[in-house]
């Protein structure tokens, strides 16, 4: 039952980013960087966790590009649904790995505990105002996220992606926050 809800958000929010004319995702996605650079846990942060925009999502390249000294990481998918956080060391450390998504090649790139990120911004196909999310189904993030304890977590979409209520299963990771290009939103746990 909760898997097939969650198939149901999923589908609405995939449809409702790719609904979104080519101009206002780029514009929006654009107010979404400037927010995040704004935050304090940004401003503080020295090893973030980004991601590469895919089917519609977020684009943090704005954010990328203004992110100074900072060390900035990408996911990259291991088997049996794990995950790692790489930052290529040359620019030929690139592939399209699992799903097609732009990812570090692992052993051209430096490769960071979980616990030593300071920020994880993470995309969601869609989420709620309590920072529930619902990802592309796999749980790569969610079973990365649990061994993020230093880091903060913070959801990355479009406002057309919030829902009511996010169904969620007992391994789902909530986030500590949310920002869009109109707001930012947080959970007191």
């Amino acid at each position: 039952m909760i898997l097939a809800e969650k198939q149901i958000q999923r589908r609405i929010g995939v449809s409702a980013r790719k609904a979104l004319p080519g101009t206002v995702r780029e514009e929006a996605s654009a107010a979404v960087c400037k927010r995040i650079l704004g935050l304090e846990v940004f401003q503080r942060a020295e090893r973030i966790l980004v991601y590469a925009a895919f089917g519609a999502e977020v684009s943090l390249d704005s954010l990328i590009e203004r992110a100074g000294e900072k060390k900035l990481f990408y996911p990259a998918c291991l088997p049996d649904w794990q995950m790692a956080a790489a930052r290529p060391l040359e620019p030929s450390g690139w592939e399209r790995g699992a799903y097609g998504i732009r990812t570090p090649i692992l052993g051209r790139s430096e490769v960071i505990p979980p616990d030593k990120l300071e920020l994880v911004l993470v995309p969601c196909t869609a989420f709620d105002s309590e920072c529930r999310r619902v990802g592309m189904g796999k749980g790569y993030y969610d079973r990365y996220l649990s061994r993020c304890r230093n880091a903060v977590k913070v959801g990355v979409a479009f406002e057309c992606q919030r829902l009511e209520r996010v169904v969620t299963d007992p391994y789902d990771q909530r986030l500590d926050g949310f920002v869009t290009e109109r707001m930012v939103y947080t959970w007191k746990k």
